[in-house]
């Protein structure tokens, strides 16, 4: 019997060795280059592009632009704020079509574009863009949200490339602060 023991343990230790030593079938290897590549340039392709980052207003509540912790960067959302200091505002499906709502975004991502290049120096320290989470102020009817939030996320691929490429969800809402069209927040992956 003790000897029945003995075996059912090793049996027991053998098949949790096993099942340590497996990777999970979801686990895809991730390569990660430490130093970016000589051609990766945002801050050249902004300019190709004919966009100028405007320095960000000073936050005017209990809030900071953007939080670094290790290599990530948390911002804060930001709206479609256009260059003479007016947002654009109105809710898609009433006011505003889906392509004006296409160019809402995309400005609320030029705004985070001017956020993060404040908050790194330059743009060419951007490794990743990560997550992005846009909300369309919408009537309840409205479902085009994700062709809405595609102006920002077109936006990145075109000032970043492959690394502007990320996770997204795009939701909508009953009302957004000043009844501005999008609100956008964003994570960034930085080089240290």
């Amino acid at each position: 019997m003790k000897y029945l023991y003995a075996l059912i343990i090793l049996v027991f230790m053998a098949g949790c060795k096993v099942a340590i030593d497996q990777k999970p079938a979801y686990e895809t290897p991730v390569t990660y280059v430490e130093a970016p590549d000589p051609s990766y340039n945002p801050e050249a392709k902004l300019a190709q592009l004919g966009i100028e980052l405007k320095t960000p207003s000073t936050p005017v509540a209990n809030y900071v632009h953007a939080v670094r912790t290790g290599n990530l960067l948390f911002l804060a959302g930001k709206g479609p704020r256009k260059p003479d200091g007016e947002n654009i505002v109105g809710k898609l499906g009433a006011d505003l079509t889906v392509e004006e709502g296409y160019e809402a975004a995309r400005m609320a991502g030029i705004n985070q574009l001017a956020v993060l290049k404040s908050e790194l120096g330059n743009l060419n320290k951007v490794k990743r863009i990560v997550k992005v989470r846009g909300m369309v102020n919408a009537i309840s009817e409205f479902t085009d949200q994700s062709k809405v939030i595609n102006g920002y996320s077109d936006l990145m691929v075109e000032v970043f490339g492959e690394k502007g490429k990320h996770a997204r969800a795009a939701v909508g809402m009953g009302s957004l602060p000043g009844n501005m069209a999008v609100e956008v927040e964003m994570v960034v992956e930085v080089y240290k």
